[in-house]
């Protein structure tokens, strides 16, 4: 029997229970049939949680792409595998087949090995949404290449530490980007970046804005020549289960962010499985993922998950506002997509435009609507329910992290009967539990608590790259042989999982994690500036914006405040990247401290989202008196 496709609710809770049941043997039973393998596996799991650490089909040999690109072409290979959709509506939409995907792919891989690149070595990609940000991770993966999918916002400090946390050899980039009515110049910020990287050997650039940029002459090599020299035959690397397939950075709360490792086999099975049922795929659907491939909804949702089930997947290289705010309905009706997957950020500012864009559309292909990235809250629900999926297509509300490479909670389109708000019932082989603060899992429904998963699922994080004991002391030390999510969850009297946001100091803003530690040191590098302390505050479209709470060294010398704000974002903008401004900045004389130095951000929390009525106790702090000047100044 085969549980690939599950269709009913009755079918969900069957299959659900043989995968808590039988986790192993349901496990292989999907890997089995679903999958080409050069050698079958030894071991289907391996687990140990207070190391941790976690190996799944062990043994085992395959490569990754041949799973996704390779056995299509019999059946296939006249598919679009990826259909292109460029920034300018005016440019031709692009339908890369399996055929062409095979080539590409290969005339790329033999690119990277004629430039040095071996099995295991580590190359940054740093490439807008085009076809060639796709292919050069394939091709990384055909090679037994660990790629390093660097979002094309982040600036060039963000991208100098990823680079060096990695030691990559090789960066491959872009001479610019297209960005609504905007040009980035990518290559100026990766030459920027590069002045602090020695590991990088070799730039490969990809021409998209045809814009005049300086190559350095003995690392720096256009990438078009090479690929029309390079042969489209190129021999998949045989790859061990647990050999790394990706490193992906995620922001943690507290110092630099972690290079989450995903490794070739697991990942490979979940991405897929949960891809065919999250999104109910057919063969012949159009699916749309809106992120990009720098995240990890990219990673699984555009690239890989879709390739491994033979699916159309599209690429957007724009925003959801250019030309107009119609633009996402304008791409639905044009490429009949029936499969659409964005961000409640953008469900949010498309909404405040009002329905005129969207009635304007054909979007009558729609089948699935889902969301990402953050709890996506009752108005936009509806909103998106009733204006886009006219109420006939239903919503998954998905929740999952860069750490755990594919969707753990979510309706199942179809099957899952839905609730605003609520991402519903865990996936199959998924399990969670809430626990309490003193580490007691709270039984039964209606309870809220910390969210744990207390079982190994085929894509979990295997470690952080460089740093076994901080993945142990992130994920596995707050609560015994558990997995914490680092969110806090409710689950109701039906079962059903809501997520309540951060139980930490990372802060989702629009969709994209965000931890306060390196903003604030960001920050503290101004010469004007004593300390600072950054919360999230509610905004009605990117879920939640950052509240800056400052004290200047010398509160008299800085007469210009708005010069000072606007150095403080620039300082941002330059280290981490514009997604990390603050949206608000209050100076303040000083900030709520308890009496060994440790600044409350619960007050501050509370003070920015304008619950001043229920401070709790603030008799024990250090400094008392300041809070209420904080909130007599509030903006």
């Amino acid at each position: 029997m085969s549980n690939y496709h599950i269709k009913h609710l009755e079918e969900y809770y069957q299959v659900y229970r043989k995968s808590i049941r039988e986790p192993e043997s349901f496990w292989e039973e999907i890997a089995e049939e679903h999958f080409i393998w050069r050698k079958k596996w030894d071991k289907v799991l391996e687990w140990d949680f207070s190391k941790p650490e976690i190996k799944w089909f062990q043994g085992a040999k395959l490569n990754i792409t041949e799973n996704c690109i390779d056995r299509h072409l019999a059946t296939r290979g006249d598919k679009t595998a990826i259909l292109f959709e460029p920034n300018n509506p005016d440019e031709a939409a692009e339908h890369i087949t399996y055929n062409q995907l095979y080539k590409r792919v290969n005339q790329f891989a033999n690119v990277l090995k004629e430039q040095g690149i071996q099995k295991g070595d580590r190359v940054c990609i740093y490439v807008p949404m085009i076809p060639e940000l796709a292919i050069a991770t394939l091709a990384c993966a055909r090679i037994g290449a660990i790629h390093s999918v660097v979002f094309a916002g982040f600036s060039a400090t963000a991208l100098a530490t990823r680079i060096n946390d990695s030691d990559c050899k090789m960066v491959i980039t872009a001479d610019g980007s297209y960005r609504g009515s905007k040009t980035i110049d990518l290559k100026g910020i990766v030459d920027e970046a590069l002045e602090n990287c020695g590991c990088v050997e070799t730039v490969l650039v990809a021409k998209r804005i045809q814009s005049n940029i300086s190559m350095k002459s003995d690392r720096d090599k256009w990438l078009q020549p090479l690929l029309d020299n390079a042969s489209d035959v190129c021999e998949a690397e045989i790859m061990n289960a647990e050999d790394p397939l990706f490193i992906l950075y995620t922001s943690g709360s507290t110092g630099t962010p972690k290079g989450m490792v995903h490794t070739t086999a697991g990942y490979m099975v979940y991405a897929a499985y949960t891809f065919k049922n999250a999104f109910q795929y057919r063969e012949n659907d159009v699916y749309w993922c809106t992120a990009d491939i720098g995240w990890i909804t990219g990673h699984s949702y555009i690239v890989y998950g879709p390739l491994a089930n033979g699916a159309t997947t599209v690429m957007f290289e724009g925003v959801p506002s250019y030309p107009d705010f119609g633009r996402f309905w304008q791409i639905v009706e044009k490429h009949k997509v029936n499969q659409f997957y964005t961000a409640p950020t953008a469900i949010r500012a498309l909404a405040k435009q009002g329905t005129e864009l969207v009635d304007k559309y054909d979007l009558s292909s729609l089948k699935v609507l889902g969301s990402v990235g953050e709890p996506i809250n009752e108005e936009a629900w509806h909103w998106y329910n009733d204006n886009v999926g006219k109420k006939k297509s239903p919503i998954i509300d998905s929740w999952w992290q860069t750490e755990t490479g594919g969707i753990m909670i979510t309706p199942i389109p179809y099957v899952t009967p839905t609730k605003p708000t609520y991402a519903t019932l865990p996936f199959i082989g998924i399990q969670p539990a809430l626990m309490d603060e003193n580490g007691q899992e709270l039984k039964g429904n209606q309870v809220e608590g910390r969210l744990c998963i207390k079982f190994p699922w085929p894509s979990i994080a295997r470690t952080i790259w460089g740093n076994h004991q901080r993945y142990k002391e992130t994920y596995f030390s707050a609560f015994e042989n558990n997995y914490f999510t680092g969110d806090g969850a409710l689950r109701d009297e039906v079962g059903y999982y809501r997520i309540t946001g951060r139980v930490d100091d990372v802060i989702i803003v629009s969709g994209h994690n965000l931890g306060t530690a390196p903003i604030e040191d960001a920050i503290n590098e101004h010469p004007a500036i004593a300390e600072s302390a950054i919360v999230g505050f509610p905004h009605e479209i990117k879920g939640s914006a950052l509240y800056g709470y400052i004290t200047l060294k010398d509160a008299g010398e800085y007469r210009n405040h708005d010069n000072l704000k606007k150095e403080i974002n620039q300082l941002i903008a330059d280290r981490i990247g514009p997604i990390a401004k603050l949206d608000k900045i209050q100076f303040s004389e000083g900030l709520p401290k308890t009496r060994s130095g440790k600044i409350m951000r619960r007050i501050l929390r509370k003070i920015a989202a304008n619950e001043m009525d229920n401070l709790g106790d603030t008799s024990t702090l250090l400094n008392p008196e300041v809070v209420q000047s904080i909130i007599d100044n509030r903006l």
